[in-house]
């Protein structure tokens, strides 16, 4: 039987958009598959690694028949990569077998049974849903997500925390020495909500923002929702459930400082090349750089076990006390690396105290960092 028949660009589409979550390697074999099940015309290709899964749905063509299998996802996407792209292609089914057909091209690939499939459970208490324009909410999330913990062994903290309350959306990340906080205000009231996505699921999410989900389209909407362990988004074609992080995340309105006196704005790019040089000559491991801030001026210096040392200054708009204090190099590249605005702004207490970054031109973002001894 003929389970699709369409073009390669079609069938590619649609596979890539479930493919994110398919490991190579899983303690369970099957979950290197993707689940086909055709429903008369239409057919769902669903995947999973039991914490997350995508389903899509697409008319591809083929036989009206109601049939289900699985079989590997990463080759079959493999292979049409290297098909022509208006190559028609032909996905048949016989016992235990799944062929693949294009052109003088001829793929013969092994299936497991679809009801040996671990699909997620779907919980029943999903709150409200709202819907988000898909720019916005990738927008929100890129500010953000470069700051969330890598296998922290504080778990709230590798994820991304997703604030709903009346008409404000905040995203918050941290790693317990920065923290990233972006915020908006949107048109419609919002059902009150406070979870944590897992840092998987925060880079799948984007994922399929940056690509469109399947139907490769990028100004469509994200619908959202919400229960005590799960959360759901609709985009592109795309239905995607995840798993929560559960624990509760710090107070961040603790962790961002208020009232600080040393206060200057300068150009992100001159700042973000000033850093990329001087990181040259940092430790390897501490990558410490100390900025001395004084009238006019802002000066990096590093220096490394070799006794090299880097040294650049920058004129700012600065009359106030000299002040001099340490940061993790890396720290500091990634949230003036992840903005495109011109001008970034800068505000110490002391070289005990943690820093303010904002952008004068990205109202609702802030990115708090931790000095550190040098």
């Amino acid at each position: 039987m003929i389970l699709a028949q369409t073009t390669q660009a079609r069938l590619l589409g649609a596979l890539q958009g479930v493919a994110g979550v398919v490991e190579r390697r899983h303690t369970l074999p099957i979950l290197a598959n993707v689940l086909l099940r055709k429903t008369g015309t239409s057919i769902e290709l669903t995947t999973s690694d039991l914490e997350r899964q995508l389903r899509s749905r697409a008319e591809l063509g083929g036989d009206a028949v109601d049939f289900t299998t699985t079989l590997s996802a990463r080759k079959l996407v493999e292979i049409l990569r290297a098909m022509p792209a208006d190559q028609t292609v032909t996905l048949a089914a016989t016992k235990n077998r799944v062929t693949l057909q294009g052109g003088d091209s001829r793929f013969t690939l092994q299936t497991l049974p679809a009801e040996d499939f671990p699909l997620v459970q779907e919980t029943a208490d999903f709150g409200p849903s709202f819907a988000l324009p898909q720019a916005r909410l990738r927008s929100l999330i890129e500010q953000v997500e470069f700051a969330m913990a890598v296998q922290d062994i504080r778990y709230f903290l590798n994820g991304l925390l997703f604030i709903t309350e009346g008409r404000r959306l905040t995203l918050v990340a941290s790693d317990g020495n920065r923290l990233a906080l972006a915020q908006v205000e949107l048109d419609a009231e919002l059902p009150a909500h406070q979870v944590i996505l897992p840092r998987k699921t925060v880079h799948e999410l984007l994922r399929l923002m940056r690509e469109g989900g399947a139907s490769g389209d990028s100004s469509d909407i994200v619908t959202l929702r919400f229960a005590a362990a799960q959360a759901r988004f609709d985009l592109a074609g795309i239905e995607f459930v995840s798993k929560l992080i559960e624990g509760r995340f710090p107070d961040y309105r603790r962790v961002i400082p208020t009232g600080h006196r040393k206060q200057f704005t300068l150009g992100r790019a001159p700042l973000l090349a000033s850093l990329q040089r001087a990181s040259i000559m940092t430790n390897a491991k501490f990558r410490g750089v100390r900025m001395q801030v004084g009238p006019g001026a802002l000066r990096i210096a590093s220096s490394n076990a070799e006794h090299e040392e880097a040294d650049e200054r920058l004129a700012v708009d600065y009359g106030g006390d000299g002040l001099e204090i340490g940061f993790n190099v890396s720290y500091l590249m990634d949230v003036l690396g992840h903005s495109s605005d011109e001008l970034v702004t800068i505000a110490l207490e002391d070289a005990q105290s943690s820093a303010l970054f904002t952008f004068p031109a990205q109202a609702g973002f802030q990115y708090v960092v931790s000095p550190m001894r040098l």
